[in-house]
């Protein structure tokens, strides 16, 4: 394995700046839609209600969804498909959850996970401080525009094609995986800076289950430590993902484990990521994340010091 040694370093957001590497920060999970595989909350109150239980339960930042790019979900593009989910209607569902939570918390992180520059201009503009693209700048034109204009924090994710074209992605051989995880990621971050983007405003997801065939979402996590050569911190999102319900097949009759059954795989996955140099994990249920999380740091701390 790699060196998985996370640097300490800063995340430049909008307003303000988050130290990473030192502590592993949590990114809780907000969906507002009708379809997403876990938690879908579409009534505004009770989406803004859980979200400010994530932050009382320790989520450092909230991340908010409002369009399911689950696997086979048809999503928007240059080339005139039209996405399952207009922009109109993302911003319908998304934003009157952003400004409540806001409400409440006047000083909570926000992050919108869309890959719409239009949706992703609309949040800023009501107080989100990340935007999460989910597609690396690669489905639609316009993102870094609009995160360069604005400044905000930017997560970019690797994805090998669309969510309707995942499952007919041919395998990879373990060395070709990682190295089209890494140039996708290089490809991105060429795209930021050439944008006029900070090279401080980004980090890296690798995209576990983005394209990625079943047990290559071990090997890619196995191997994650490689991408810290790219030079910017990592956020890996593993929770409740269908690999990990694979992987339980032995306790469900050779099936995959449902969705509501992967909290303990999702813990041992993300534990796994940290220890493999993740700086954020994106997660559903926070409070067990976060106590995992100190453990995972802990070990870290003791690597680092040499004791």
């Amino acid at each position: 394995m790699a060196d998985a040694t996370r640097k300490e370093t800063e995340w430049k957001l909008r307003t303000r700046t988050l130290k990473l590497g030192r502590r592993t920060l949590v990114m809780g999970v907000v969906n507002v839609t009708p379809d997403s595989f876990s938690d879908s909350f579409l009534v505004s109150e009770k989406a803004v209600g859980h979200a400010l239980r994530l932050l009382d339960e320790g989520a450092d930042i909230v991340d908010i969804g409002a369009e399911s790019t689950r696997p086979g979900t048809k999503v928007g593009g240059d080339t005139g498909n039209a996405p399952a989910v207009s922009a109109e209607e993302e911003q319908a569902r998304l934003l009157p959850v952003l400004e409540g939570v806001l409400r409440a918390r006047p000083g909570a992180i926000i992050s919108v996970d869309t890959y719409k520059a239009n949706t992703a201009r609309a949040a800023i503009a009501a107080g989100a401080e990340i935007v999460n693209d989910v597609s690396g700048f690669s489905w639609v034109s316009g993102m870094e525009v609009v995160a360069a204009e604005t400044g905000c924090g930017l997560v970019l994710t690797h994805t090998r094609g669309r969510p309707d074209a995942w499952a007919t992605q041919p395998p990879l051989e373990r060395d070709e995986l990682m190295r089209q995880v890494s140039a996708g990621l290089q490809a991105s971050l060429e795209k930021a800076a050439d944008a006029g983007i900070p090279r401080e405003a980004v980090v890296l997801d690798p995209g576990y289950g983005f394209g990625k065939r079943g047990a290559e979402n071990f090997t890619l996590l196995r191997r994650q430590a490689e991408l810290l050569k790219l030079g910017r911190p990592l956020l890996a999102g593993v929770s409740r993902k269908s690999f990990l319900g694979q992987a339980l097949a032995p306790l469900y009759g050779g099936s995959a484990a449902p969705v509501d059954a992967r909290e303990t795989a999702s813990v041992a996955g993300m534990v796994a990521a940290i220890l493999a140099g993740s700086s954020i994990v994106r997660v559903h249920r926070v409070r067990e994340a976060v106590e995992a999380a100190l453990v995972a740091d802990a070990v870290m701390e003791s690597q680092s010091s040499g004791s």
